[in-house]
């Protein structure tokens, strides 16, 4: 270590007269230094003498703490660039190395003589925090005007960045955003060397997230802004000759994700300041007219650079690069990014996903989509129990999201989660939430949500049978029980069969998990189930009408209605409902209203099944003409019906509910029929 600082910065040392000269430098490194050398005699100038004063008063004032990040005004593209820039001839000053053992820590770089600070003159003296941008920019100038200068800075400019890696790569960016030849050859210096690539490419990632720019201050406090693709830009020069990839290895779940940011962002976020800055690069580099065209190049070339061509192919293939710089189809090129990586290597997409949940803790709303498409394909590589709850975060904002491929992507998450037992408990958090999910318009959304709630109730019995030695509480209350229930009733007459057979399977598991419960308040609508479930023991779908009779036998098993249990198999509508009426007879008028819309079914043999109960339920509706009535009207409606079998039958029931309008209602039968009705509505036996 004792040679270190001084090897680093042998290209500025010059010849000196008597015993303290250098043996070891060499020639060539002298002949290119000399033009370096400054007249020990000449006289400084008052610009000179006042920069110098100037220089002191602000090593005064020098931030012992790090760059703070923080927000300010914007400055423009043209006011980043008419920073002014010292003069080259500034550089030739002459100064001895210090005694040091290198670099000592991040506040201090023992250097020989720096460019642009002429203050350091003095032998021992430590270059600090606060002179880094200074310097920084002055090798830059001095590049700028010494084209053919060739490697002379190398490790001048290492030493400054190992040392203080942020503010040589925050003023950089500031002092060359559009990435001019000087400042590609000192970020192709900087990646060199592995130990400063390692240091840099942190702060280059962090521009690049913020996008469009980057609000933070260096040492010597300068807040000017930064922008994002200025970074991308200077990643760009990097990754096209890499010389140490380890560094890009170990950043790139970072690095790929906040390119996939850039695409996302740039595609839809671009704004006329962005867009003045880019046509500079472009112009120059001869780049992509679009910014997000350029970071799916980007994108290309580290993939490349870790050799995961077959990645690039596949997904060119697919067409996937052009889907990406579409916001309809860019979820899908994701998905497709996420299922090539996988195979290419699985802890890269476990790592690539984690650094996604921290990126969607801020609440990018731009990043919910992408993320869960990425999700969907790497849930299995993914250790639950340490990004578990992070996952259902997002998840719970993004189910509730009015954007319909949202919802379904949260969605598809949610059902394979799902099927972990570890994670049941906890999706049982979002309940309140899913239920609402059950009256959403979209087929796909109410499907997905039944096949959730499937999953972790079947978990939750499976616990229950195993655990229950152990007094373990139920997954699911009765108010949320009943809660459910009730959004699962309407859905046994869906229009999508696979949702009436998963709305009928979870209706079954509830009441399953509700039985040794408090049951008493779910009776009423358990009670109103039984009639919809009947008539579709006639649906022509066969899935359907074989879960309406495991849904129907467990609801009259949780009645305990044996009677209507034995009937259940019975091909005649008229035995169940004649069942249920006669000891039920309190609802007949409710039965009658359930039954009502089946006689406008698609379905034949439901149109003839609400048809008879129509008429068995007028038998137990006398006395009442109201009620009567509104049995006439409605199968009036439906006399000029397509099967003449269907018209046959209703003018057979509405002749018989008038007859039951003008017949006499015998005294002693209407006072019994009030009787019942009386008793049988009781709210100490309904709950």
């Amino acid at each position: 270590m004792a040679g270190r600082g001084l090897s680093l910065l042998r290209p500025f040392r010059t010849k000196k007269e008597g015993p303290g000269t250098d043996p070891t430098q060499q020639p060539e490194e002298v002949e290119q230094s000399q033009p370096l050398q400054e007249d020990p005699g000449r006289q400084r100038t008052p610009e000179q003498g006042r920069a110098r004063g100037r220089f002191h008063r602000a090593r005064q004032r020098v931030r012992k703490s790090g760059p703070v990040r923080r927000r300010k005004d914007r400055a423009s593209p043209t006011e980043l660039m008419a920073q002014p820039e010292p003069n080259p001839t500034e550089l030739k000053a002459q100064a001895d190395a210090p005694g040091t053992e290198g670099i000592a820590d991040a506040d201090s770089t023992p250097l020989q003589r720096q460019p642009d600070a002429p203050s350091l003159h003095v032998p021992e003296e430590r270059v600090v925090s606060a002179q880094v941008p200074a310097l920084v920019r002055s090798i830059h100038s001095w590049l700028t005007s010494n084209v053919s200068a060739g490697h002379v800075l190398d490790k001048t400019l290492l030493a400054l960045t190992e040392a203080h890696p942020v503010d040589v790569a925050i003023t950089l960016l500031r002092c060359a955003p559009s990435c001019d030849r000087a400042a590609a050859t000192m970020w192709r210096t900087i990646a060199s060397s592995g130990r400063t690539l390692h240091k840099v490419l942190p702060t280059l990632l962090d521009v690049m997230e913020d996008w469009p720019w980057y609000y933070t201050g260096t040492s010597d406090g300068d807040n000017t802004d930064v922008f994002a693709l200025a970074a991308t830009l200077a990643l760009w020069m990097i990754v096209q000759e890499p010389q140490h990839p380890g560094p890009l290895m170990d950043y790139s779940p970072h690095l790929l994700v906040d390119l996939l940011f850039q695409v996302f962002l740039s595609t839809e976020q671009t704004s006329e300041e962005v867009d003045t800055f880019w046509r500079g690069c472009q112009e120059q580099h001869d780049l992509p007219t679009d910014p997000n065209r350029f970071a799916v190049l980007t994108m290309k070339a580290p993939l490349c650079c870790l050799h995961w061509e077959d990645v690039v192919n596949s997904v060119e293939d697919n067409r996937g690069w052009a889907g990406l710089l579409n916001a309809r189809s860019r979820h899908c090129t994701v998905a497709l990014l996420a299922r090539e990586k996988r195979h290419v290597s699985s802890p890269l997409c476990s790592r690539i996903t984690l650094h996604l949940l921290e990126l969607l803790s801020r609440e990018e709303p731009c990043w919910d989509l992408p993320a869960m498409a990425f999700l969907v394909e790497v849930l299995d590589c993914l250790d639950t129990r340490e990004c578990g709850d992070r996952v259902l975060e997002m998840l719970s904002r993004n189910s509730g999201s009015t954007n319909t491929k949202r919802r379904q992507l949260a969605l598809r998450v949610l059902v394979a989660l799902s099927q972990d037992p570890v994670m049941a408990k906890s999706i049982w958090s979002l309940s309140e939430r899913l239920v609402q999910l059950l009256g959403d318009a979209d087929r796909e959304v109410v499907w997905m949500t039944l096949s959730v709630f499937n999953n972790v109730l079947w978990s939750s019995l499976w616990t229950q049978r195993h655990e229950r030695v152990h007094g373990k509480d139920p997954l699911i209350s009765t108010p949320t029980g009943l809660q459910l229930a009730e959004a699962l009733r309407p859905l046994f007459d869906h229009e999508d069969s696979s949702v009436q057979e998963g709305s009928m399977t979870l209706f079954t598991r509830v009441i399953k998990l509700i039985e040794r419960e408090g049951k008493r308040p779910l009776k009423p609508l358990v009670c109103l189930s039984l009639l919809p479930l009947y008539f579709h023991r006639h649906d022509e779908k066969v899935v359907v009408k074989k879960a309406s009779r495991k849904a129907l036998l467990a609801v009259t098993r949780f009645l305990k209605r044996r009677d209507l249990g034995h009937l259940v198999n019975t091909e005649e509508p008229r035995s169940f409902g004649e069942c249920l009426l006669k000891n039920d007879r309190s609802r007949a008028a409710k039965y009658m209203h359930q039954a009502l819309p089946y006689l406008r079914s698609p379905q034949q043999p439901l149109r003839e099944a609400a048809i008879k109960f129509m008429g068995i339920a007028g038998g137990y509706l006398r006395g009442q003409p109201k009620e009567l009535q509104l049995i006439i009207d409605a199968l009036q409606a439906i006399t000029d019906d397509r099967s003449p079998a269907v018209s046959n039958l209703a003018l057979q029931i509405i002749n018989f509910a008038s007859n039951l309008q003008t017949a006499p209602y015998p005294r002693f039968q209407r006072l019994r029929d009030r009787l019942g009705r009386g008793w049988k509505s009781r709210p100490s036996l309904w709950g």
